[in-house]
């Protein structure tokens, strides 16, 4: 099979997408490529003047698709509220990817939840239960939701939104990110049923040299850890341009339900392929009660 690349992307001209996290790291790059193969881009992101600047530097590189900039705090169920309401017209494509990992200590979100599980996974829930009207607009929708190789750190727990007591970094990211793959997994399925055109994939970066390591809403909250932490992964790791690519391979061309990622090395880096579920996250009854028990935190019901 011929490795998958950026140039094999289709024309999206016409198309609007949005990006969650894409100030910076993979997010950034598939702002561009997708910016770059004619789509007009939105980058969701929590700091708008970084998000600025990254978009000047994306329309520097010369693309054709329009690039702008929009405020979104997936920590905020309100700031989801607010960005989904300012949104109109079709959305031909929503990425899910924007993420917080690893805070060594037991944070919440403006809303009670658990930093990560409220962040990963109940935000992109909302954001996606809020614009599914405007998805469902366009002639094809996509949504793709990047989960990680972490996801087999998770089990049947994750129907507890990570709760305070016992946190463990690690594991809590893990719950996280099986969220992550079960709803996109879920999705699909519902939409199917439904008979809705929608099409929902995951996918995961491998392991990636980029900011996460260093974010102080993640192991970056300890100064000396993110530091070092940060130079290993970017020794020992490819950048976001690798990372980005089983996204953006999920984004654009990958088939209903699938999961995509690097397929080298313990699947950390490697050509873009078949990505391996962990027992839990075959789990279609588990990913029922997440969905239910998601809608329930989140008040956003997704119905087709």
């Amino acid at each position: 099979m011929t490795r998958w690349t950026f140039e094999q992307i289709p024309d999206l001209a016409g198309r609007r997408a949005v990006v969650t996290g894409a100030n910076s790291g993979i997010g950034l790059v598939e702002a561009r490529e997708l910016a770059r193969h004619g789509a007009d881009v939105v980058l969701a992101v929590r700091n708008t003047a970084a998000g600025e600047e990254a978009a000047r530097r994306i329309r520097r590189a010369g693309v054709p698709g329009a690039v702008s900039v929009e405020e979104l705090d997936l920590a905020s169920q309100e700031s989801v509220r607010r960005f989904a309401d300012r949104f109109e017209g079709p959305l031909d494509l929503l990425v899910n990817n924007a993420g917080v990992m690893t805070p060594p200590r037991y944070r919440e979100t403006a809303d009670g939840f658990e930093l990560q599980f409220g962040t990963n996974h109940l935000g992109h829930v909302a954001l996606t239960g809020r614009l599914l009207p405007r998805l469902l607009e366009a002639t094809a929708p996509r949504v793709t939701t990047v989960s990680s190789i972490a996801h087999h750190r998770g089990d049947g727990a994750v129907l507890e939104g990570n709760p305070r007591e016992g946190y463990d970094a690690q594991k809590t990211y893990g719950q996280s990110k099986l969220a992550n793959l079960l709803f996109a997994d879920e999705l699909q399925r519902r939409a199917s049923a439904a008979g809705s055109p929608l099409t929902s994939t995951a996918a995961h970066p491998g392991v990636s040299a980029t900011n996460l390591v260093a974010s102080k809403d993640g192991m970056g909250a300890i100064p000396v850890v993110g530091t070092i932490g940060q130079l290993g992964v970017r020794l020992l790791f490819p950048g976001p341009e690798k990372g980005a690519e089983g996204p953006l391979y999920a984004a654009t061309v990958a088939a209903p339900g699938s999961y995509s990622g690097p397929t080298g090395i313990g699947e950390t880096r490697g050509p873009v392929g078949e990505a391996r579920r962990s027992q839990w996250a075959r789990d279609e009854t588990l990913a029922g009660l997440l969905w239910e028990r998601s809608e329930e935190l989140t008040g956003v019901r997704i119905a087709f």
